[in-house]
């Protein structure tokens, strides 16, 4: 039996069930959220003139495994998508593309369970997108990386075939370092 949507604390913020207990979700930041939007854009416009799927936002709740979780982004391929009802409610089942996006007060070992987790509940690709770095860890399997940097293209042949953009265009302009950016925190 899986707790109701519902049951998350009444707080103003969102919430992701994770080993039976609710997790508040950090408040993203500016370079946060403007990343998303940058990297969902082009996401959707390609998914939508190519009619592969669907891109969903920040906060679109899937069941993955037995917690449920809110990627920054996510993708659907076409075949997957619920119908009638069911597309009212949280996906009961993981998404085929999950991006997150890291910001500098997240904790590693966190992230790393997170990737873990959703390649054990089916999800074919995951995306951590590393603010402080201005990088795209594109993960395969949960050990299988390959590490974009500003000066890569990112590609997608299996799920997006002939998607391709600049990293550095999903960071955009760069701007001078805050004083307390630093990696994520590594434990």
């Amino acid at each position: 039996m899986r707790p109701a949507l519902e049951r998350a604390p009444d707080t103003g913020q969102e919430y992701e069930l994770i080993n039976g207990q609710w997790e508040a979700k950090e408040m993203a930041g500016l370079k946060h959220g403007n990343t998303i939007m940058r990297l969902g854009a082009r996401l959707q416009l390609f998914v939508e003139q190519n009619d592969l799927g669907q891109i969903y936002s920040p906060d679109t709740t899937f069941q993955v495994g037995s917690n449920q979780r809110l990627p920054d982004l996510s993708f659907v391929v076409k075949g997957r998508i619920p119908t009638g009802e069911e597309q009212y409610g949280i996906g009961k089942f993981a998404p085929d593309l999950a991006v997150e996006v890291i910001s500098p007060n997240d904790f590693w070992d966190k992230v790393q369970d997170k990737i873990a987790e959703y390649f054990a509940a089916g999800v074919r690709e995951v995306w951590i997108v590393t603010l402080s770095q201005q990088t795209v860890s594109i993960y395969r399997s949960a050990t299988q990386v390959t590490i974009l940097t500003e000066a890569d293209e990112l590609t997608n042949v299996e799920l997006l075939p002939g998607f391709c953009c600049r990293v550095s265009d999903i960071f955009g302009p760069r701007s001078a370092p805050a004083e307390t950016e630093a990696s994520p925190v590594i434990h």
